[in-house]
Formats: C-alpha cells, sequence, structure tokens
C-alpha cells in the first residue's frame, strides 16, 4: 500500500470516530469551552471590589493555605508563586495582589480528588501582600496573604 493511501485512510479514519463520538454525545463541543470571564473583576482597582464581584467576601483567616514566595523580589515583573490548599473539598484557588492597579490575578479550578496546588509567576507593580482565596465544597471562602518586598533597582521598596 503507497505512503500516501495509507495517511489519507489513518487521517479519515480518526476524524470519522472524532464525528460520531459528537453525533452520539459522548463528546461535546461546549465543554471544550473556557468559563465565562468575570470583567467586573478583573476591571476592580481594589481587592475588596474583586472579591466582592466574584462573591467572595467575608472570606475567613486560615492556616491552611500555604503561600510559598520569596520575601524580597528583585524583579517584580517575574514573582514565582506556589499555593497549596491543604482545606478539604477545595474547589478553586483565586489569587490577588492588594497594591496592583487590578489586583485580581485569576481563579484556578481544582477538580475533584486532585491535589489543590498551583504555581504562577506574577508581576507586581510595587511591595505588596499576595492574598489567596481559596472555595471550599461547603460554600465557605478561606483566605491568607503573605507580603512580597519588591525591590526597584536593587533597593528596597
Amino acid at each position: 500500500m503507497n505512503e500516501l493511501r495509507r495517511n489519507f485512510l489513518k487521517r479519515t479514519g480518526g476524524l470519522s470516530a472524532l464525528v460520531a463520538a459528537v453525533i452520539t454525545g459522548a463528546i461535546k463541543p461546549a465543554d471544550a469551552l473556557a468559563a465565562a470571564r468575570n470583567e467586573a473583576a478583573f476591571k476592580a482597582e481594589s481587592t475588596a471590589d474583586a472579591l466582592k464581584a466574584l462573591g467572595m467576601s467575608g472570606a475567613t483567616n486560615s492556616t491552611a493555605i500555604a503561600i510559598r514566595a520569596p520575601d524580597i523580589a528583585e524583579n517584580g515583573a517575574v514573582v514565582p508563586v506556589d499555593i497549596t490548599s491543604n482545606i478539604p473539598g477545595t474547589r478553586s484557588i483565586s489569587l490577588f495582589v492588594d497594591k496592583n492597579p487590578f489586583p485580581y490575578i485569576g481563579t484556578f479550578d481544582v477538580s475533584k480528588g486532585s491535589e489543590p496546588y498551583v504555581h504562577v509567576r506574577i508581576k507586581m507593580g510595587k511591595s505588596s501582600d499576595v492574598r489567596v482565596v481559596v472555595a471550599a465544597a461547603d460554600g465557605k471562602y478561606y483566605q491568607a496573604s503573605k507580603e512580597v518586598k519588591v525591590t526597584i533597582g536593587g533597593c528596597g521598596g
């Protein structure tokens, strides 16, 4: 069998299987779409306003959230942050930088049964608290924060 024919049959067979899966409902194209963007939270100019837009106001302080970030960040353009939640039934982890012009960084959904851990690199305009809010399966919100100092030109900021 020549190679052109073999490649054609492989590709059309795979496409046929995909079409059949969509028709039978095994795969739903809408499931692949991202969640709707919360414009109010991303445009909020304070952490309190962003929390309100996300419905997370009144979060309880918790020591079960571990934030690992540098005490002093030499480059505010790239600040590594590791977040681990030890709260049972963690559904999502949201991240904020209090003194950024737009403090809401984003929300990371946690699948049931997976480890609630996030590693990101964020941009910080100046020294600020990095705040994490965790949504638990019981509908409650928990928060923790860590101060990160950003140096400007090698001096403390």
